[in-house]
């Protein structure tokens, strides 16, 4: 790909400083994943402007007049505050026809909603957790139609905030008190789902109509082994925690060949049923007699160089640098509806 104009849209703070070399790796993780973007794109030969966005489209809009850019690589997860947002931005930059990474309005909102993006799993029959949704500012009132145990969770929130281990519960008593917390701390409604004991899989996906599937990764829950095996908010970001328990992600091995292959499958069945593009990882759980369940679906995943997404994609023979390529193409070669 020839050098190219790219625009980078990040979250207001995030912008890393010109300057790194005096500050810890605990004062670059906020910022690591817009670092190691901007890193890639330099190295690939890309004019490269960063621009932090909170709730203000007009920075975008002069940065666009200003700039020129040929694409807008879209690190931006949230505007104003609110995740579900993102999608906002997307379809602000395809009403300024403007070519961009990740994905499309349509594929954020479906994903971002995980209620809805269930019933329609559910309609092309691809396995998910039975659940419920317990609106915000309604009385939170015990359901005789639940089966224990269950996992409360946010319904549009990401990186698993809101989930600990209290998040899967027992009886009627806990249900409720998980629920309110949801409501009142994390400020969305609450999805409760049944308990889909098993191993925790993780596929990502490359592509607009073609589609390729990196190899599986697994979640190894260590010494958690007296508790629920369930990506908690610390068994995905805590250094300390994923250490003192020996927590670690890797290529998954004990899977056969017939089961891998189903697992790919279904993970693209999401990947389309849903109407995504650009990348995506798909979140799901293998149970022991070889049912397969669909957790979720993250548009638009964390690339941090050493991450999952990026460790699979280098698994898969993909190189950061060449990651960060693959994006950019699949950015260029999308076709929103205003090229129609």
């Amino acid at each position: 790909m020839k050098a190219r104009r790219v625009l980078v849209l990040v979250r207001e703070g995030l912008v890393p400083p010109d300057d790194v070399s005096e500050l810890s790796e605990e004062e670059i993780d906020p910022f690591r994943m817009e670092l190691n973007v901007l890193d890639a794109l330099r190295a690939l030969g890309h004019q490269e402007r960063m621009i932090g966005v909170y709730d203000d489209l007009g920075p975008i809009r002069e940065a666009l007049d200003e700039f020129k850019p040929h694409l807008v690589f879209m690190l931006l997860e949230e505007f104003h505050g609110v995740v579900t947002y993102d999608q906002a931005v997307a379809s602000y930059l395809e009403l300024m026809r403007q070519k961009y990474t990740g994905c499309n309005p349509r594929g954020l909102l479906l994903s971002h909603d995980k209620a809805l993006s269930k019933k329609i799993l559910t309609y092309h029959r691809i396995p998910t957790p039975r659940f419920l949704v317990f609106p915000r500012k309604r009385v939170v009132r015990p359901d005789k139609r639940v089966v224990f145990p269950l996992l409360v969770k946010s319904a549009t929130e990401d990186a698993s905030l809101g989930i600990s281990q209290a998040s899967v519960v027992h009886d009627h008593d806990a249900l409720v008190e998980r629920v309110q917390f949801i409501h009142d701390r994390i400020g969305t409604d609450a999805l409760v789902e049944e308990f889909i004991p098993g191993r925790e899989l993780y596929v990502g996906i490359l592509g607009n109509d073609r589609l390729q599937a990196l190899p599986i990764w697994e979640v190894d829950f260590g010494t958690v082994a007296d508790q629920a095996r369930i990506a908690t908010r610390k068994v995905k970001w805590d250094r300390k925690y994923q250490a003192k328990h020996g927590i670690t992600t890797g290529r998954s091995t004990k899977i056969g060949p017939e089961l891998e292959r189903a697992v790919e499958r279904t993970a693209k069945r999401v990947y389309k049923a849903l109407e995504m593009s650009g990348y995506a990882r798909i979140d799901l759980r293998l149970r022991e007699d070889g049912r397969i369940y669909v957790l979720e679906a993250n548009a638009n995943p964390d690339i941090t160089y050493g991450e999952d997404f990026a460790e699979s994609a280098e698994a898969a023979g993909i190189g950061y640098e060449d990651l960060i390529q693959r994006i950019l193409g699949l950015g260029l070669r999308y076709h929103a509806p205003w090229q129609w």
